[in-house]
């Protein structure tokens, strides 16, 4: 599947309510080269095979347009843009769509950066703007499970080049409030060892990184622990993100494995 396709069956699901002139601007322009088939939008009607697989593919490419834009935020928070970070938002493109996909998805990355010094040359406040208004409209269209693995992807493209200025940090809580996601959730994604540079099967981090994951202090009792343990595993199930693709899955699976292993490590240490 092409990224245009994508980004062409995201706008239904997303950008409209319209979020902003110069984000209908920007797709306006790629829209233009689609072809008919690749503007059908995904659950308007205007196919009539339009049903809950047609639906699915609607909600995913919402996810990774969604990924796309806000990442573009990210990126940029502590004024410098990483060739580590652009990389990585190359390499999951280019792992799931093709080098066609990683180069085009690079180039709106790059238009994005324009836009965003264009506006903000204007007002300050201005890309944060419509950065509020896409969360916005994502936290309409999607689960919160949904949610909490995008914002896994946009925390590891922070953490990607190994380390996280203070910058990145705020505009990961900033994007997390417009997206509705409680902030011990942020922490306890913040904490993850797998969200790291590192690529050894160990990483499970400390066992203080370990409670901070589970969401609870170490004076905690048994019971308490057991039951944030239950609450996470409840949001960060796999099965909780499958319309979204395999590819997703399989990243929602690590993501759950790190929490698992957060759990063992504290059951250890408690004798449990």
């Amino acid at each position: 599947m092409g990224i245009f396709k994508w980004i062409g069956g995201a706008l239904g699901f997303i950008i409209y309510p319209p979020l902003g002139a110069f984000l209908g601007f920007f797709l306006g322009s790629i829209i233009d080269g689609l072809t008919d088939e690749q503007k059908v939008i995904p659950g308007s009607g205007s196919d009539e095979n339009t049903g809950s697989g047609n639906y699915d593919e609607g909600r995913r490419n919402s996810f990774l347009f969604s990924m796309l834009v806000i990442s573009s935020y990210i990126i940029r928070a502590d004024g410098k843009i990483m060739h580590s970070e652009m990389e990585y938002v190359r390499n999951f493109l280019r792992s799931n769509f093709g080098e066609d996909a990683a180069q085009q998805g690079n180039k709106i990355l790059l238009r994005l950066f324009e836009e965003a010094k264009k506006m903000d040359a204007t007002s300050p406040f201005a890309y944060k703007n419509e950065i509020r208004k896409v969360c916005s409209q994502v936290a309409v269209n999607l689960s919160y499970s949904e949610r909490l693995q995008l914002m896994n992807f946009l925390i590891i493209i922070a953490k990607v080049d190994g380390h996280v200025a203070q910058e990145e940090v705020a505009a990961i809580y900033e994007v997390g409030t417009y997206l509705r996601i409680q902030r011990s959730d942020i922490e306890s994604l913040l904490n993850l060892s797998s969200n790291s540079n590192s690529s050894t099967n160990d990483s499970i981090g400390s066992l203080e990184d370990a409670y901070k994951v589970l969401g609870v202090p170490p004076t905690a009792t048994d019971e308490e622990v057991k039951t944030a343990y239950k609450k996470l595993a409840l949001k960060h199930h796999p099965d909780r993100v499958a319309t979204l693709g395999e590819d997703v899955r399989k990243a929602a699976e690590k993501k759950f494995q790190e929490i698992n292993n957060a759990k063992e490590r504290v059951y250890k240490a408690r004798g449990m």
